[in-house]
């Protein structure tokens, strides 16, 4: 895919520079036309768009300086087993190129073959998961079996771990999003799970360049792309202070569904649960009111279909299981 994209050095280019964002890029994307008259453009080019102040153009022009040259970026990405998709792929996710702030760059491993954009369930929550929240979710999306629902997360320790590994288990696809660089996978215990996943179950996304060290900034930034990717998000656990929390709230700056599993009120990472719920989140027991509240009634119409056909019933008992 990379090799086919003549301008995937300037993408990457302006993957290597953080002092530009995906607003600002969007801007000159806007203005230039093309993301390599954007890369060639003077200071003084840069001073006509509006929204793009002086101080991130001066640090734009610093970074590109200390860039190594964009060819050797792109021959380490392309010898990586690496896949990019840019703003400007056809195959990018379209959800998530509807949010405000999109990633110009994915980074992909494994594949979204299996993965159905239209039915995508993000599902996030505390690091400190409880034992009780672990079995509650693997009920939930072992009822989502035989389903073509993806499970997004973020490969945290957790309620993240515990819904890939529930997805995986149960045959479901999963995408996991990274809040760094393939080249520092984070949390390390999850080398197993970042395989099983890109090998045949999904795929493990990140909009930062290989090298990336995971910083305190990242984690919240990728919550973005966790929920963006998704019609709806599952809060499973969470304290008032945790990260699920942004995710909850940029679920709904995104306009998508937010749900929440309720848990024991006297553990204190249920405090941010029943907050969401108090401001008005759905409240989640089973898979079928996620199906439900996400409209997926086909979805649901076709487990019972599958599961009526692999009940054998004898005639009298037939009639009574259709009544």
């Amino acid at each position: 895919m990379g090799a086919a994209n003549p301008n995937l050095k300037y993408w990457l280019g302006f993957s290597k520079t953080y002092s530009i964002g995906t607003v600002s890029l969007r801007r000159m994307l806007e203005h230039f036309g093309s993301i390599e008259q954007c890369w060639h453009a003077s200071a003084g080019d840069l001073l006509h768009i509006e929204g793009v102040a002086p101080a991130i153009i001066e640090k734009l022009q610093n970074e590109k300086k200390k860039l190594p040259p964009l060819e050797k970026l792109e021959e380490k990405v392309l010898n990586s087993d690496i896949q990019v998709l840019t703003l400007e792929d056809e195959n990018y996710p379209a959800k998530l190129k509807e949010i405000y702030d999109p990633p110009f760059v994915l980074y992909v491993k494994g594949s979204f073959g299996r993965h159905n954009p239209e039915r995508s369930l993000a599902i996030v929550g505390s690091r400190r998961a409880s034992t009780s929240i672990k079995v509650t979710l693997k009920k939930i999306i072992g009822e989502l079996k035989g389903t073509d629902i993806t499970i997004v997360s973020g490969l945290a320790e957790g309620v993240d771990g515990c819904a890939h590994w529930a997805a995986i288990e149960n045959g479901l696809p999963t995408i996991a999003a990274l809040g760094s660089g393939f080249d520092y996978l984070f949390p390390p215990s999850h080398k197993d799970l970042f395989a099983r996943i890109i090998d045949g179950n999904g795929a493990v996304v990140t909009e930062y360049f290989p090298d990336t060290q995971p910083q305190v900034y990242t984690f919240p930034r990728r919550n973005r792309i966790i929920s963006g990717l998704s019609q709806g998000t599952l809060v499973a656990e969470a304290g008032l202070k945790s990260g699920a929390l942004i995710t909850a709230r940029l679920c709904l700056e995104q306009g998508r569904e937010l749900m929440c599993i309720p848990g024991d009120i006297n553990n204190s990472n249920t405090n941010g649960v029943y907050k969401l719920i108090k401001d008005g989140a759905a409240v989640v027991t089973e898979a079928q009111d996620i199906l439900h509240l996400l409209r997926w009634d086909d979805v649901s119409t076709n487990m019972q279909a599958k599961n009526k056909n692999t009940i054998k019933l004898l005639d009298n008992e037939k009639q009574i299981y259709d009544i």
